[in-house]
């Protein structure tokens, strides 16, 4: 994995052009009070007794902000101060408190970091949107150097990655969409966003941090930033055969009663990876019947339980990848709305030796050059098939499976080579 770090060196967006004040009163976080109330007595009913200073690192707000919210919960006799840390009161909730908490964690069991406002996501997010994103020939082939791609395709990447559009990559299995689509988020993934924990719609709180999507870059955060945001590469989600038409929308949890936000919310200022496409439980029409606005005019509309809906930004690069034929799978007016289509085919021999020469040297195997157009000729001319850019791995992959088997060390050569297709493709004898 390369260095964080690094990674300064070749950012675009300025990770200052965020929250990076942090509110020192409740007016500034934006929030209604009993919003913030009721969150501090959950935490204190759950994690306390504890000081103001934790209050504020637990809710990730200002000493200033937990002050103020201290003096309103002792006003209305839910807490008290038992003691002083230097100057720093400590609290315990009282009898009165605890009530009021269990009837809190009643309708809510949400207790993490305090939200953020529906409009300051909005504003955020719009500011980051892909489509701000410049890239260059550079850009793409430091993300792309790992992969043996011909000059045209680079070409049609790059420029997609200008537009912020959908992008549709089609062509057999085995030639590298899932892992083309990957990459194009590595380009983007050099720009820093900033994310919210959580936001607040009218009560109701909704999830979208995710640390098992989202990376984040700690030691890029300003001093003093709003820590109800976390700076994060572009994020980038996949979902193949695996998604459905619920996934699209809010995910409502009925034990926690909070709300998670969908995958293309986790996925807002970054990548969304549709693989598979065309094989997912949802059908390809209904899904892009679903994203005909999204796709369009860069809005989403969610429902909350009660039914209302919310509009939120879809600002995100969408990659349909599949190796189903686009014109099967859609109409022409769904493949207008995705702007760039790319076809990924063969390889030519030279860039198939290529592939094999590099799988080899990564896997510490040392191979005569030559041993690659034994796997040329067999695809070519027993099979009559094309060259798929999956091959060398795959094949030196079962050579190293033997090796371990038989306790060897791995040689690829002809003998290992035609071994390893027997074992890989089906052929007749």
């Amino acid at each position: 994995m390369e260095p964080l770090l690094n990674l300064q060196e070749f950012m675009k967006t300025d990770p200052t052009a965020g929250p990076t004040h942090k509110p020192v009163t409740i007016q500034e976080v934006g929030l209604r009070q009993s919003v913030l109330e009721d969150l501090a007595l959950k935490h204190l009913y759950i994690s306390g007794p504890f000081s103001v200073l934790d209050m504020a690192k637990m809710m990730r707000i200002s000493f200033e902000v937990a002050s103020e919210l201290l003096k309103r919960l002792r006003t209305e006799q839910l807490c008290q101060v038992t003691g002083l840390s230097g100057q720093i009161p400590n609290l315990a909730i009282t009898s009165q408190g605890r009530t009021r908490a269990q009837e809190l964690l009643s309708q809510s069991q949400y207790t993490g970091p305090a939200p953020v406002t529906l409009s300051s996501y909005v504003s955020q997010v719009k500011l980051q949107s892909v489509s701000h994103a410049e890239v260059h020939p550079a850009d793409v082939q430091r993300a792309f150097s790992s992969l043996v791609l011909d000059d045209r395709i680079l070409w049609q990447l790059g420029t997609a990655l200008n537009s912020g559009a959908a992008i549709f990559l089609y062509g057999p299995s085995g030639v590298g969409k899932t892992t083309i689509a990957e990459l194009l988020s590595k380009v983007l993934s050099e720009d820093a966003v900033w994310i919210p924990y959580a936001i607040e719609v009218d009560g109701q709180l909704i999830t979208i941090y995710d640390p098992t999507l989202h990376t984040r870059l700690a030691h890029m955060e300003p001093p003093n930033h709003d820590e109800r945001w976390v700076l994060c590469q572009r994020p980038s989600v996949l979902v193949g055969g695996e998604l459905t038409i619920e996934m699209l929308d809010l995910q409502y949890n009925p034990g926690s009663k909070f709300y998670t936000g969908p995958v293309q919310m986790k996925a807002n200022n970054g990548v969304l990876i549709i693989d598979d496409f065309g094989r997912q439980r949802v059908r390809p029409d209904e899904l892009l019947n679903r994203w005909v606005v999204p796709l369009d005019r860069k809005i989403d509309f969610l429902t909350l339980a009660g039914g209302r809906k919310i509009e939120m930004p879809f600002e995100m690069l969408v990659v349909f990848a599949s190796n189903l034929d686009p014109a099967q799978l859609l109409d022409a007016a769904f493949l207008r709305r995705i702007q760039t289509k790319i076809f990924i085919g063969e390889v030519s021999d030279e860039e198939f030796c290529e592939i094999f020469r590099r799988v080899a040297g990564d896997r510490k195997v040392e191979c005569d050059e030559t041993v690659a157009h034994t796997l040329i000729d067999f695809v070519h001319g027993t099979l009559k098939q094309e060259l798929r850019s999956c091959y060398p791995r795959d094949i030196i992959n079962q050579i190293c499976w033997a090796a371990k088997y038989e306790g060897k060390e791995p040689q690829i050569n002809h003998r290992t080579v035609m071994r390893a297709i027997e074992s890989y493709f089906l052929t007749k004898d």
